[in-house]
Order: structure tokens, then sequence, then C-alpha cells
């Protein structure tokens, strides 16, 4: 994988999202295929010769993902296209969910859009206190595909979920904390150290007892996959075609406010 780093620490297995054409670790084409190919990898490593018992998956740089990166969405210019990216982010996220290895997200910087909905999709986040986690698609005039109108609604509740996904507006390191979105906030500095702690204490367990126990309970999430997921990717495909859509890119290159028509 060109944007994803993997290396072995022990019976920890860490990945680390390193882009090397972009700082914040937005996502393109190529991350996005990366991250599906790192999760189908991952859903089966525990039939490999001497596997990981755990996961730790980081980010490098300046951000955990920064979400979609503008430069890569106006290439998505046909049917065909967006087919292909909503049935690699669907699969993606059923990967991601059907990991039997317990996954510890170190949350280094901010987790954007994508990023986000992967962060609040493991097992264990540290989150630095410098970073936030933020879904922003209304803000470019999409839907909040990606496992965000799953994910956000199980973790907050409905209407706090609704306050942040029709704003998108960011959560901080504290209220992430306060909101029980995360595991636990540490200084920036002190990330990895207490990540891979978290890790390292999971890949002590016994292996089958904590496989089986995240799976009873990703269970829920399935079922909440089931009933959203689908509709709200095919809708956010439906709002990339959209003249809102191409009038917030507009927006972000001239710097100046969008001016939303509902078109």
């Amino acid at each position: 994988m060109e944007t994803i780093r993997l290396h072995r620490d022990g019976p920890v297995l860490v990945a680390t999202i390193d882009h090397p054409r972009s700082a914040r670790n937005a996502v393109d084409g190529d991350l996005h295929r990366d991250l599906a190919e790192l999760f189908r990898k991952l859903r089966v490593v525990q039939t490999e010769p001497n596997p990981p018992r755990a996961i730790l998956l980081t980010g490098s740089k300046l951000a955990f993902s920064a979400g979609g990166d503008f430069d890569w969405f106006p290439s998505l210019d046909s049917i065909a296209k967006l087919d292909a990216l909503r049935l690699e982010a669907r699969q993606l996220i059923w990967d991601l969910l059907d990991i039997e290895l317990p996954i510890v997200c170190g949350v280094n910087g901010p987790a954007v859009g994508l990023g986000a909905s992967i962060a609040l999709l493991c097992d264990v986040i540290v989150m630095a206190d410098t970073a936030t986690i933020v879904d922003p698609h209304v803000r470019v005039g999409i839907v909040a595909g990606d496992g965000g109108a799953v994910i956000w609604p199980m973790v907050l509740g409905p209407a706090r979920a609704k306050q942040y996904l029709l704003t998108g507006d960011p959560v901080t390191a504290a209220d992430a904390e306060r909101f029980g979105m995360v595991n636990e906030v540490v200084p920036a500095d002190a990330l990895a150290e207490r990540a891979m702690a978290w890790a390292q204490r999971l890949a002590a367990g016994a292996p089958l007892a904590l496989r089986y126990t995240k799976l009873a309970v990703n269970q829920q999430l399935r079922r909440a996959l089931i009933e959203s997921f689908d509709l709200s990717t095919a809708l956010e495909i439906t709002t990339l075609a959209s003249e809102d859509h191409k009038e917030a890119l507009a927006a972000l290159r001239e710097k100046r406010p969008p001016s939303f028509q509902g078109r």
C-alpha cells in the first residue's frame, strides 16, 4: 500500500496512515483504495502464521485523516465512477466491522469525514488533546455518508448527532471525552505511548474471548448499518452530482461563503 505503513511491534500490528502527497492524510482515490485493502487484509489476519493479537491504527503528520481531498472530487464525474466508489466504501466499512482482532485507534490529529467514521468504529479510541472529530459533509453540499449517519447517532444519540452532522461543527477532544465518543484523551506527545499501552494490554488478553466479545457487540453496529448505511451512501452519491456540491467546491477555491440553492 502506498499511503498506509504497516509494522509489527511484538503482538501488535501497527497501521499508520501516511499519505506521501498529503500532509493531512486527505482521502483521495489512492488512500480510499488502500483503506479498503487494509481492512480486507485485517479481516482475515488472525488466520495467518504468527498472527498479531491486536491492531493499532493511527495517523502521521498533521492529521489522522483530514477527510476528502477536494481536488479528487471533480474527477468523480460519471455514474460509473460514483457507483464504484459507493461499492468500495460499503465494503470498506463492512470489512472494518468484521475485523475480529481488537483495534485501538490513536487519533493524533483531526479525524474528518471518513476518518471520523473509521476512528469511531474502532474498539478503543485514544485521542490527542489537540485533535478534533468532525463530519463536515453538509458543508460541501453532500450527505453524511461514509458511515457517519450510522455511528454518530449510536455514539451520541439522535439529537446531539444531528447537531454535529447538520452543522459540520468539530467536536473537541475535551467534548469527545465528555460525550463518551472516545475512551481517553491524553497530551499529544503522549498519544503514541498510551495508544500502544492499550494495544499491548488487549494483545495480552484471552484471544478467543476478546474476539468473540467484540463480534457480539459489533452485531448491534451491523444492524444499524443495514438500516442506514446503504441509504445514506446512495444519497451521498446523489448529492455529489448536485449543483450545491459544485457551488461548495467553487466557494472553497474562491475563498467565499457558498450560496446553496437546493439543486
